[in-house]
């Protein structure tokens, strides 16, 4: 075994096991019922190093030596070098990971008969391209074709997919900060893309928005009192009293100090803005919060905190989300359902369980090849090829399936005729004339705009 893998699966430092724990892990059954083991705190400030082990305050095997000297570096093995003074974990094991309280659920324990909270049918948006000194459109660019699925209330829905394939896009509808060309979008039976003014305004009090860019989403001129403050003013909740105390009420709810409310974004860390931002979310007290790549810019431990805190707050307030990412893991560990798109249009949706065990169509199947691992030897092992090729140009997707281009199982009825959504389990539906699994003698095909 190279030093690599011995580093992977027998850590000898104690930061390097915390590291590993903190990452979803795609081969864990009950992930999702168990808390990520987040590092506590925080690195220290530059300048402000301690002279003694600088790991020690957030290190549970931390002893007063750590605290008082600085280790130096010690070699094993050739290659692998530490400095700690206790680089195997044998005096204290470190305590079980609490169970996390269920905060989401899948469709089927809603109450018989209850309406699903939001539901999008045949959506469709595309943008123009436009050129010249009269900037005529000259070209669409099709970043939304045809999407539909439904969410419950007190779910989470995962959307993956590449960078492209419109999943931003469908965020920024369902939040009403685009509108439809086509299609519907109703949440609790109200159809958003006919509100205008004042009407819409309040019906955003509903449906808020966690950006990518939390550093982006702040006005660096603003205090983050002000920003968090900003949502009350607009929606005329409260007098100055009550907003302050609310916004003390969201900082501790994301686990920052109320004198955070006096300082400016520049002034923390990136995991501390993505908490400003899940503030700023709830601010309104919304029923559903679109969260587009919540941790994509953050480090493994401070991903698992948020990570933690979005689940510990969805079961304590009662919230629905929707996840978009590109990092299959962490939806996994957050998502009840999950719908997977490519170039505009939903190729697969279904249960959590039943995507990542069984995928469908071979998008699904390579998006999940594509995952690392963790350990070296099993990332050099994998025999399958994730997906290869670049995704195509939305100004002319590709006619038929538009993954044929780089389907390795593509032929020429792929390129003749677009597939439709057919079943491959309960409430699993993948688009594809040759899929990876069996259909579902029985049930019937979906329609091209889907029921789920």
């Amino acid at each position: 075994m190279d030093a690599a893998s011995a580093l992977a699966t027998d850590p000898f430092t104690a930061s390097r096991s915390p590291l590993l724990e903190s990452v979803p892990r795609i081969d864990d059954a009950d992930a999702r019922r168990t808390r990520l083991q987040a590092i506590p705190g925080g690195p220290p400030r530059i300048g402000a190093w301690p002279d003694a082990c600088r790991f020690a305050a957030r290190c549970r095997y931390a002893t007063k030596q750590c605290r008082d000297q600085d280790p130096a570096l010690a070699e094993p093995e050739p290659g692998h070098q530490y400095a700690c003074f206790h680089p195997r974990p044998d005096a204290a094991e470190p305590a079980a990971a609490p169970a996390v309280r269920a905060g989401s659920r899948h469709p089927a324990d809603a109450d018989a008969g209850a309406a699903p909270l939001l539901v999008l049918d045949a959506v469709h948006k595309e943008f123009g391209v436009r050129k010249g000194v009269l900037q005529r459109t000259v070209a669409s660019v099709k970043a939304v074709s045809g999407v539909s699925f439904q969410v419950a209330a007190g779910e989470t829905f995962g959307l993956v997919g590449e960078s492209g394939s419109g999943k931003t896009t469908v965020g920024r509808l369902i939040a009403s900060l685009e509108q439809p060309d086509s299609g519907h979008i109703r949440f609790d039976g109200t159809e958003l893309n006919a509100l205008r003014g004042g009407t819409l305004r309040r019906a955003r009090r509903d449906v808020q928005l966690m950006f990518q860019d939390a550093h982006a989403s702040l006005d660096p001129r603003m205090q983050v009192g002000s920003s968090l403050r900003e949502p009350l003013i607009i929606q005329r909740i409260g007098d100055r009293a009550s907003r302050t105390a609310r916004v003390a009420e969201l900082l501790d709810g994301v686990g920052l100090p109320q004198s955070a409310a006096e300082r400016y974004p520049h002034e923390f860390s990136g995991g501390q803005r993505q908490r400003i931002g899940l503030a700023r979310a709830l601010a309104l007290s919304p029923r559903l919060i679109v969260a587009d790549e919540p941790v994509s810019a953050l480090d493994v431990s401070i991903q698992a905190q948020v990570l933690n805190l979005m689940k510990s707050l969805q079961a304590e307030l009662g919230l629905t989300y929707i996840v978009i990412s590109h990092d299959l893991s962490v939806v996994k560990y957050l998502a009840d359902r999950i719908g997977v798109m490519y170039l505009g249009k939903l190729v697969e949706i279904g249960p959590s369980e039943s995507i990542y065990a069984r995928p469908a169509h071979p998008y699904t199947a390579g998006l999940l090849e594509a995952i690392p691992e963790p350990d070296p030897e099993v990332e050099r092992a994998k025999q399958s090829e994730a997906i290869t090729g670049d995704l195509p140009s939305a100004l002319s997707p590709p006619s038929g399936c538009r993954f044929r281009t780089r389907c390795p199982l593509a032929q020429d009825q792929c390129a003749a005729e677009e597939p439709l959504l057919r079943p491959f389990g309960d409430d699993h539906l993948a688009a594809c004339h040759f899929p990876l699994q069996p259909a579902v003698p029985g049930l019937a095909a979906a329609t091209a705009h889907g029921d789920f």
